[in-house]
């Protein structure tokens, strides 16, 4: 058999080819995005970006209820946006098998919030599948698959950041092509209207009490004798660090934590002498052992925050001191220079958003790598909630306070504003408001790796397509007023901004300019000459590559890194920096 080095979304990518999935809808979002990437490499199946991740489930549910075998794959606040479909999914069921991918990401290493999905599965009442390594990702694909079209119900498989991105061998198997299954027009078991959900609903309570059934008995759920003096009941890569720190202790790995395995939990803890409960996050296993009267230790020692580890498990539980850090010889942390995130050498949001502090506005900001523009030096935003919300919020504020008209500008980027900010823009325009949208347009969702949408004019697979006409959209939703602008021109950034926050109707600003690290040609460096009277001024745009040396009071730019943007080059008021061969050098 062949065996490969996969991460976990790669391994999930093969789960979908090898178990005869037709179709894979998704929205980029890490930890989940090179799901969708890796399954591109499959002819057989039909990859897609979709909007949002709403969309993405739609989609998917239409390829179901078609008979396809079906992956939809997102990030787990993107559950948040389709929880909609989903909630009423779980009670039509499916035709052809459904795996919704949902990536948590404990510790937010690149997400808002660091939410427990687990939980949604329990909210929905659909089957949860927890991988613990790359060839579980793969082998879990096709568990879900295969209890999906048993149970008739879609099933969540959640992951975390570590499954996602770790690698780990995986056993590669072929193909095995599932043919469509037949569609049945089935009116009482796909349109929801009341008297037919209603039915429904009981029914999938009906199939939980069989799922638990299964749960009890499947070998997703295993429990791994060893000393008896200590047992810990686990899931996902906690089952991991657990072996790693108590590789003698008893374990009960739960692959399927939900529905809950209430016997076989039962079993385990009666042969243990002190039970342990270790689960990054919510206390979800935690709770369900307690609610079977069963003594658990917990979160009593475990965090409800960020990730666990191995030395934790061993300190914790082994009771154990931590194995002291590995240091490197002549290494000293005070060395190294504190490295906070940046926008990129060279991207066009910078400006803007020297601008908008520059002008004192109050920014409601949005997702993407431009919300950095809310750290100093640029520290120009003022919220940042969810995908799209940053309409929405400066609407509010306009209507909670009519003074602050002209003070406030909503910023969203242009995968964004197609992800989930026409919506805020439609009520803008139909609740009379006259707020100043800025969408900062570089044709690509930069945040996530590049990815392609609507606005690009490619599909996920690079078929060319019919960019979408964002001016043309902002018009039809009822906005008359859009300005397209030049985000590397200060001048011009200043006086499009000031002008717009001073009409008394709603307005969009584009400023259009491609992501710097799209940009395969760089303009000539910028260079600091003899004129620099170390004001500094330069130095608040938060490029990168500017470096400050405070020692000797002298401003340099590392050509290296420098595109030859020339915002630095505009806010200098004393001629002192300028595109390297312009003094002859």
């Amino acid at each position: 058999m062949k065996k490969a080095i996969l991460t976990g979304n790669e391994a999930i990518a093969r789960g979908a080819y090898e178990h005869g999935v037709k179709v894979a809808a998704a929205y980029p979002g890490t930890p989940s995005t090179e799901i969708l990437e890796n399954i591109t490499k499959y002819e057989d199946i039909y990859a897609q970006w979709s909007c949002n991740e709403k969309v993405a489930l739609e989609v998917g549910i239409g390829s179901s209820l078609a008979g396809a075998r079906t992956l939809v794959a997102m990030k787990h606040v993107g559950v948040n946006v389709a929880a909609d479909p989903l909630m009423t999914f779980a009670y039509t069921g499916v035709n052809g098998g459904m795996v919704l991918i949902s990536a948590d990401d404990p510790g937010m290493h690149s997400s808002q919030n660091e939410q427990d999905n687990r939980l949604f599965a329990r909210f929905a009442k659909v089957p949860l599948l927890e991988p613990s390594d790359s060839q579980e990702a793969k082998d879990f694909v096709g568990a879900a698959l295969n209890l999906s079209e048993q149970f008739d119900v879609p099933v969540m498989l959640r992951t975390t950041t570590r499954i996602a991105h770790s690698m780990s061998e995986v056993t590669l198997g072929e193909r095995v092509e599932e043919g469509l299954k037949p569609y049945h027009k089935a009116s009482q078991k796909y349109v929801m209207i009341p008297a037919y959900a209603r039915v429904r609903h009981q029914l999938l309570e009906e199939k939980l009490v069989e799922l638990k059934q299964f749960s009890q008995e499947s070998n997703l759920n295993r429990i791994e004798w060893g000393d008896r003096e200590i047992g810990v009941i686990t899931s996902g890569i906690c089952y991991q660090y657990v072996k790693e720190a108590l590789p003698d202790a008893s374990c009960l790995k739960l692959g399927m934590p939900y529905p809950f395995p209430e016997k076989l939990v039962r079993e385990f803890a009666a042969g243990v002498k002190k039970l342990y409960v270790v689960e990054e996050l919510e206390p979800f296993l935690e709770e369900e052992v307690k609610v079977l009267g069963l003594e658990a230790v917990g979160k009593e020692i475990f965090p409800l925050t960020g990730e666990i580890n191995a030395s934790m498990i061993l300190e914790r539980i082994g009771g154990k001191e931590k194995p002291a850090p590995l240091t490197l010889k002549d290494y000293s942390l005070e060395e190294i220079p504190m490295r906070p995130p940046v926008m990129c050498a060279g991207c066009p949001h910078r400006g803007v958003f020297y601008i908008l502090k520059k002008l004192d506005l109050i920014v409601t900001g949005d997702i993407g790598c431009y919300t950095l523009g809310c750290l100093p030096p640029l520290d120009s935003m003022d919220s940042c909630i969810c995908m799209g919300a940053s309409i929405g919020t400066a609407l509010g504020m306009e209507k909670a306070d009519p003074t602050l008209k002209g003070r406030v500008v909503a910023v969203i980027g242009d995968s964004t504003f197609f992800h989930s900010g026409l919506t805020g823009t439609l009520d803008v325009v139909y609740n009379l408001g006259s707020s100043t949208l800025i969408i900062l347009d570089n044709r690509t969702t930069a945040m996530t790796g590049h990815q392609d949408h609507p606005g690009t004019g490619r599909t996920l697979k690079k078929e060319p397509g019919e960019p979408a006409d964002l001016e043309g959209i902002v018009k039809a939703l009822g906005i008359d007023r859009v300005v397209l602008a030049d985000p590397l021109n200060l001048e011009e950034v200043e006086r499009v901004v000031s002008q717009e926050i001073g009409v008394q109707e709603s307005s969009v600003i584009i400023f259009r300019s491609p992501c710097a690290l799209t940009v395969k040609e760089k303009d000539a460096p910028a260079q600091v000459n003899e004129e620099c009277v170390y004001c500094t001024n330069c130095v608040d745009l938060g490029c990168p590559a500017m470096v400050n040396d405070t020692q000797s009071e002298e401003v340099r730019v590392t050509q290296e890194q420098c595109t030859g943007c020339g915002l630095c080059i505009q806010v200098c008021d004393f001629d002192a920096i300028e595109k390297a061969g312009e003094a002859g050098e």
